[in-house]
């Protein structure tokens, strides 16, 4: 049994279409009272009020984790100073061994 390319082709399209969302259906026939759109914005206020709580609390939670003492700091920024030292000396010395100075040139 053959197939058509085609056949195929709209096969998988059809497959790959994403089914259309009725949450949002104007023709919903719960939400046609001004009452049932009122009592679903109040629902979804409550929900996002929730999840900000949440977040907020969740934030407070890990705000005193996040904390680094100074001597890390001042330890990291030294590690990081260090490392751009190196870095532009490795940059010089690569700069340097196109050039040809064969030196330079270290495996």
């Amino acid at each position: 049994m053959k197939f058509s390319p085609l056949a195929c082709a709209a096969a998988i399209l059809a497959a790959l279409m994403p089914a259309a969302a009725l949450a949002d259906d104007p023709q919903d026939p719960s939400m046609r009272s001004a009452a049932a759109r009122a009592r679903d914005r109040a629902a979804i206020k409550q929900m996002n009020q929730r999840q900000l709580a949440y977040v907020r609390q969740r934030d407070a939670r890990n705000g005193v984790t996040y904390r680094v003492p100074r001597r890390d700091r001042d330890a990291y920024e030294s590690a990081q100073a260090d490392y751009a030292q190196k870095m532009a000396a490795w940059r010089r010395a690569v700069a340097a061994c196109n050039a040809g100075r064969w030196e330079y040139c270290d495996d």
